[in-house]
């Protein structure tokens, strides 16, 4: 009987992809065979062992081939039908596997793999600004490394598989509605058609600049022939955002704070600055992103209500532009009300020049049950923790009631739009950002948890690692998760405890009192040293034991290192958030004794020499020390003594900063991709 199957395309619901049992591969030079006996009449075997995984996976990238080779699960050194993956949110849809046999479009496409690992295919009459243009763009992609999140969905129920095909089809319009908040159009148009490297560079760095740390700096390196100095965002006129200064000239504008709301866009009619809401500006995609979610919301059964309103409330706020209610409707859910989770809607801030306009993103997830168990220990103590930092930071700030869902453990299908990162990925969140929600303590907190625990990520870190610490520090570090995601549960309710982005001081909010970029490296450094407040409280009160407050110290550490070597600065002078809350964090435990490095010393890998120290008798006061003057700086709106922060120990000597980048950029990051079986 012949067998048809169906792959949905990313180009919409509605487009699909059929192909036929039938096809069978076709034996080719580029291959080893074995044949089996001339007298029985059977297929040939062919073994695609001419690329080892690491290539394959690599090349895939810079030729811009939705594929992925999982892992080399019978470890015969070969890519085999079971161990490949079709990726999302590529322009074409992968055609691989038949039937349990590789197509004759994978043997294809497996040729022209081999040709370019040997030489990229650059046409015969390029330039030769034009060739390192397209060699740069490579040496781009390569230093991220192709992450696979993969989500297997065969024995969902049908109603499960119809949600997700709509969630599937709303990324995708996401992803091209900030791709339009970004004013990529008419960039795009640019890339030469025969250049799948700039193509991929393009969709993976939202726009044509280089970001990876070794080229990013480089003008050379762009996904366009012409790079132009500015690239402008279309959340504010073109003509405004190349004169200096100018968001601070907006905000201080008599309807300043109108005109710097997060879900307006700034245009100019005649000599005058107007609004307009986000979901009129786009309004095209955000009316089918609305359709998509309604559909969405159609097929789930009373077991998914409250799911099923928050799809409903999102639906109806990409047409009105009223979050607010999408937010509500949002806070009711958790772990135990439902299995999937989603977040859709404009939220963070920090993709655009002025840090004050949301970005439209889409998360969803299914729940994992871990969270349960970490909820359990942490719920009797979060108003204790809210208490503690306050009388530690101390006036003005005063302690508020907090009701807030402590982190969700999620199991990311896709992240789109301003969530899906270049480099990297957010492992936790904490949203809304504003309105009653926010500012009553009852959003929601979740934590990335299928992130980074790859075998590929692993031995990354563990690398990196070991090249940067002594050996009694690298002692301590743990491979298991629990220590990052501590730091990462810490890190996300400490947004939730203290002066937060909503906290009112002389009247004014952290973006007023510091301006846009600074205010977000501000808050985050709050929450990244609560992580690190609040694990001396959990281990007095046993609700972790000693060991794990060790591991979690020195993963932070990690942590901190790996975003210092990503550089302090974009090529267009804009703060790196993490990279300066890195930083300050690194120098002021350095100054203050609980972190040394030692030139002379030798790392744990035997290779390098000089290497970090922790000093774990040291660190409980140090830290004690920094929480009070971070909170106390949030606390009081003081610009002057964040800045000072920042010129110490950002863009001070005190931290071997070049020593770090060059040890940890020797591994390329993890550049996620998403493939699902459905």
């Amino acid at each position: 009987m012949k067998k048809t199957y169906i792959l949905r395309s990313m180009m919409g619901i509605g487009a699909w992809l059929v192909f036929s049992a039938c096809d069978q591969p076709k034996t080719t030079s580029s291959t080893v065979s074995s044949s089996p006996s001339p007298s029985v009449s059977a297929p040939k075997v062919v073994v695609y062992n001419a690329i080892d995984r690491g290539t394959f996976n690599r090349v895939a990238v810079q030729m811009d081939i939705p594929i992925f080779w999982i892992e080399d699960k019978n470890g015969n050194r070969a890519i085999d039908p079971n161990e490949v993956a079709s990726l999302q949110f590529y322009p074409t849809q992968g055609n691989w596997v038949d039937g349990g046999r590789f197509t004759a479009r994978f043997e294809e496409v497996y040729r022209q793999m081999q040709q370019w690992a040997k030489a990229p295919a650059f046409p015969k009459d390029l330039s030769d600004a034009e060739k390192t243009r397209r060699q740069l763009i490579i040496e781009e992609l390569d230093q991220g490394q192709p992450t696979l999140v993969f989500s297997d969905f065969t024995k969902n129920s049908p109603q499960d598989k119809v949600l997700i095909r709509h969630m599937l089809a709303a990324a995708k319009l996401i992803d091209d509605l900030h791709g339009m908040q970004r004013g990529l159009a008419p960039l795009e148009t640019q890339i030469p058609k025969d250049d799948p490297s700039s193509h991929a560079a393009f969709r993976r760095n939202w726009g044509p600049k280089c970001g990876a740390p070794k080229t990013e700096k480089n003008p050379a390196c762009s996904a366009i022939p012409k790079l132009p100095d500015k690239i402008p965002v279309a959340m504010y006129p073109q003509e405004m955002q190349s004169e200096e200064g100018f968001c601070e000239k907006l905000a201080k504008q008599a309807d300043g704070e109108k005109l710097m709301s997060p879900f307006v866009v700034v245009k100019k009619e005649g000599d005058k600055l107007v609004t307009e809401p986000l979901t009129e500006a786009f309004q095209d995609l955000s009316e089918k992103v609305s359709k998509e979610l309604r559909l969405a919301s159609d097929g789930l059964g009373a077991e998914e209500a409250p799911f099923k309103e928050y799809l409903q409330a999102a639906a109806q706020a990409f047409l009105d532009n009223r979050w607010e209610p999408a937010d509500e409707a949002w806070s009711k859910l958790n772990a135990t009300n439902s299995k999937w989770y989603l977040r859709i809607g404009p939220d963070e801030v920090y993709w655009e020049p002025c840090s004050r306009k949301a970005g439209f993103h889409m998360s969803f997830a299914r729940i994992n049950e871990a969270s349960v168990a970490w909820q359990k220990k942490l719920e009797p103590v979060q108003q204790e923790m809210e208490d503690e930092l306050a009388k530690h930071i101390g006036a003005p700030y005063k302690a508020r009631t907090v009701t807030f869902h402590l982190p969700d453990f999620i199991d990311i299908v896709v992240n789109a739009g301003d969530s899906r990162h270049p480099l990297g990925a957010t492992i936790g969140q904490s949203l809304p950002n504003w309105g009653p929600v926010a500012n009553e303590g009852r959003g929601r907190t979740v934590v990335m948890s299928n992130l980074y625990t790859d075998p590929d990520s692993q031995l990354i870190r563990k690398e990196q690692a070991e090249s940067m610490l002594d050996a009694a520090t690298a002692a301590k570090r743990s491979s298991a998760q629990d220590p990052s995601l501590l730091s990462t549960i810490l890190h996300e309710a400490t947004h939730n405890f203290g002066p937060s982005h909503e906290y009112k001081v002389q009247g004014k909010t952290d973006d007023q009192h510091f301006g846009g970029p600074l205010a977000s490296t501000m808050e985050e450094l709050k929450a990244q040293t609560g992580a690190l407040w609040y694990i001396a409280m959990l281990e007095k009160r046993k609700i972790i034991e000693p060991e794990l407050a060790q591991q979690t110290y020195v993963d932070s550490l990690i942590w901190a290192l790996n975003h210092i070597a990503r550089g302090m600065y974009t090529d267009d002078k804009k703060p790196k958030t993490y990279s300066h809350v890195s930083a300050i964090q690194v120098g002021f435990l350095m100054q203050e004794g609980a972190l040394t490095f030692d030139p002379a010393a030798p790392a744990v890998n035997g290779k390098d020499k000089g290497a970090f120290t922790l000093h774990f008798d040291k660190l409980p006061a140090a830290i004690d020390k920094m929480m009070k003057v971070v909170g106390g700086i949030k606390a009081k709106g003081d610009r002057k003594q964040a800045e000072e922060l920042v010129k110490k120990y950002v863009d001070g000597d005190m931290v071997p900063m070049a020593i770090i980048a060059e040890r940890s950029l020797r591994h390329p990051k993890a550049a996620f991709v998403y493939g699902l079986a459905l």
